[in-house]
């Protein structure tokens, strides 16, 4: 799990709501419904119902996911070529593979498939894994763009409903409020919320998809009957240039 998400969500809503003092003035129910209500309506009109909810989904992974190491997925793979080397694919049978890429992968090769179809199904995996996040992100972005016009639009609400009923003071502040709270709400959801999930997300994506591009190497590797001991030559570039020492030393 990355705590790093809640608390950064915890620490900016904190320090906000610390600055306004009483937050009862800035808590407006029709400005939340034009923007809030809106912004949703609006996404799920450019959506299909799988969609909406699988983006609530990869927007978890925020939080829940944890992208492997790609130095413990090369130690892992060497572990299984070696295994494999010595007694034959069968061994590999019931091995303990957290990655469910990599178990995949092994499950074909214990399997006896042969090697076109493990490397084309391995990558027909990794492209609709990154089809899925891929519209998770976009999904974000489409609120990071109608959150604010839903806001410009609550500000047009507001000031048309003032200028309508300037013969009236008391509804001139009511309205005021919701022509300036629809557009704070509409900054907030994009650049506080949204923002940050999108650009999260991109950095997941690319590393979930070099640890795939990782794996899938290894897992050839291993099926042309490789020697493990060359894997880790192979697979190193993958990883940071800090933790290569480690690697290159348990290989030597």
């Amino acid at each position: 799990m990355d705590i790093a998400t809640i608390i950064g969500f915890v620490a900016v809503f904190g320090l906000i709501i610390s600055a306004l003092g009483d937050p009862a003035p800035f808590i407006d129910p029709p400005s939340i419904l034009i923007v809030v209500g809106g912004t949703a309506a609006t996404v799920l009109a450019r959506s299909t119902f799988p969609e909406y909810i699988g983006a609530i989904k990869v927007a978890m992974k925020t939080v829940k996911y944890k992208v492997d190491k790609p130095e413990d997925l090369i130690e892992q793979l060497v572990n299984l070529g070696t295994i494999a080397r010595k007694d034959g694919m069968i061994a590999l049978e019931g091995q303990d593979i957290p990655n469910e890429f990599m178990a995949k992968g092994i499950r074909m090769l214990v399997d006896g498939t042969e090697g076109s179809l493990i490397k084309s199904a391995l990558e027909r995996e990794q492209e609709m894994l990154s089809n899925r996040n891929s519209s998770g992100i976009a999904f974000f972005d489409s609120v990071k763009e109608i959150a604010p016009a839903m806001g410009m639009i609550g500000t047009l609400v507001g000031l048309v409903i003032m200028l309508g009923n300037m013969s009236d003071p008391k509804s001139i502040g009511p309205a005021f409020a919701v022509a300036l709270l629809t557009t704070m709400y509409g900054a907030i959801i994009a650049n506080i919320i949204c923002i940050p999930i999108i650009q999260k997300l991109q950095k997941l994506e690319a590393a979930e998809s070099l640890n795939h591009d990782l794996i899938l190497q290894g897992v050839m590797f291993i099926q042309g009957g490789g020697n493990p001991r060359m894997l880790t030559d192979l697979l190193i570039s993958f990883v940071d240039p800090k933790e290569r020492s480690k690697l290159e030393a348990a290989a030597a």
